[in-house]
């Protein structure tokens, strides 16, 4: 590992690297990164370029058909309308991005008919720059109220125009109480659950969006061995964190992970206590980024210098964990299976019963979010899919001890089920 320490003269050339990372603000997708202050940086940060070719947004005819599904799902349930609010269901449906605030703006997508919008006045081009660049471009009709007025009498407005005064309204998951209960208070309106149509659309991938989770992946990767490249003796966590997150924009996207040193592996979200890397020190890490809104969540976990045979035992036994659950997957099989895989091998190797030291489900779907619908967890019995997208990541966590995660995202195909990235190979060799 010498070649991962003779890169720093002195603290001083490391704060000037690692301060770059720090910038407020900064875009998702930094074409200027590279040119930043090259000499200051970790060779191997500095030898990072863009990975930007070939990367091709979501059209608006594709978010067109997203709605026709959605209103498909909808019919088949005896649904009106779907109410949207900002976020990545948003984003999915209408490429419109939005944060939350205090002030409602909604949009409504209507089995039958026009979808509108309803938006604070002040905000109205704003929002309408967006709406025009979309799907329901020359297709949504809008209401706006103004500051003292009343926005669910603008909810109530449209869907009378629409002739669903009596509407059955599904609301998408993370749509604040205020805003749906503002809604139910409406007369004769009936609202339900989207998530069977949100998810009914989200859950399976299609080629694109498989593509572009695949280039999340190997970004993170990448970012990932450049920081291990680069770690040395004596930073702290936050130090290594601000290297991944340098290698990140390097590679021309907004990407970090957390780090947990020693010890503190062993809790599988991790301390703000201050850590420190020492020669033999054990570090989990786990993070991701966005291409294009699609997202990674990789972990690995490898040690500065060599690895005691106690660790190396326990990483060969998550290994095959990991492998267990990708064996295991494939369509039709329900969901906990896959948990279950894992959680033999790790069991039946001393670490158990359940959750004792394997505290966490196997996997979570992943999509537009990095923990989204279906889980891979005991008591899930949802049939696998082809185009299903996982995190497959086992963990053993040893209190007082050290914890090692191994995590690669993992796709549901036509025979069986791959990874994105290929796995870890051991603790001092984990690229």
């Amino acid at each position: 590992m010498t070649d991962r320490r003779q890169f720093l003269a002195t603290t001083a050339t490391l704060g000037a690297a690692l301060a770059l990372g720090a910038r407020a603000g900064a875009a998702q997708d930094d074409h200027d990164a590279p040119t930043r202050q090259e000499g200051t940086l970790p060779p191997a940060i500095r030898a990072l370029r863009p990975m930007r070719d070939g990367v091709v947004p979501i059209s608006v005819a594709e978010r067109q058909g997203r709605l026709e599904q959605a209103k498909r799902l909808m019919r088949a349930q005896g649904i009106d309308a779907l109410m949207l609010t900002g976020g990545t269901s948003m984003v999915y449906f209408t490429g419109i991005q939005w944060g939350l605030s205090e002030r409602l703006l909604a949009a409504f997508i209507p089995v039958n008919g026009k979808p509108f919008l309803v938006t604070p006045k002040f905000e109205e081009e704003r929002a309408m720059e967006q709406v025009r660049l979309g799907p329901m471009t020359g297709g949504a009709d809008v209401y706006a109220w103004e500051e003292d007025d009343d926005p669910y009498a603008r909810i109530a407005e449209g869907l009378r125009v629409r002739g669903l005064s009596g509407a059955t309204i599904a609301v998408e998951e993370t749509v604040r109480w205020q805003f749906s209960h503002g809604t139910s208070r409406l007369p004769a309106v009936k609202l339900v659950d989207g998530t069977p149509v949100t998810a009914g659309c989200r859950m399976v991938k299609d080629a694109h969006e498989l593509a572009l989770m695949r280039h999340a992946s190997a970004v993170t990767l990448k970012a990932y061995e450049a920081a291990y490249r680069s770690l040395t003796e004596g930073m702290t966590q936050g130090d290594f964190a601000r290297l991944v997150s340098l290698a990140h924009d390097r590679l021309g996207y907004s990407g970090g992970a957390g780090v947990q040193v020693g010890a503190y592996s062993a809790l599988p979200h991790g301390s703000a206590t201050p850590q420190v890397v020492r020669e033999g020190s054990i570090l989990l890490i786990d993070g991701g980024c966005k291409v294009e809104g699609y997202s990674s969540d990789i972990s690995r976990t490898f040690v500065l210098g060599k690895a005691t045979q106690r660790m190396k035992d326990v990483f060969e036994i998550e290994h095959r964990a990991q492998t267990a659950a990708l064996r295991t997957a494939r369509p039709g099989l329900p969901c906990e299976a896959v948990d279950a895989a894992a959680r033999k091998v790790i069991v039946d190797a001393g670490f158990g019963p359940g959750y004792t030291y394997f505290s966490h489900r196997v996997g979570h779907g992943m999509g537009m979010d990095g923990h989204e619908w279906p889980y891979l967890v005991k008591g899930n019995t949802r049939p696998l899919a082809p185009g299903m997208v996982f995190s497959d990541e086992p963990g053993i966590y040893i209190p007082g001890e050290f914890g090692i995660r191994l995590e690669d995202d993992m796709v549901i195909t036509e025979g069986g089920a791959e990874l994105f990235t290929p796995q870890s190979e051991s603790l001092e060799k984990p690229f």
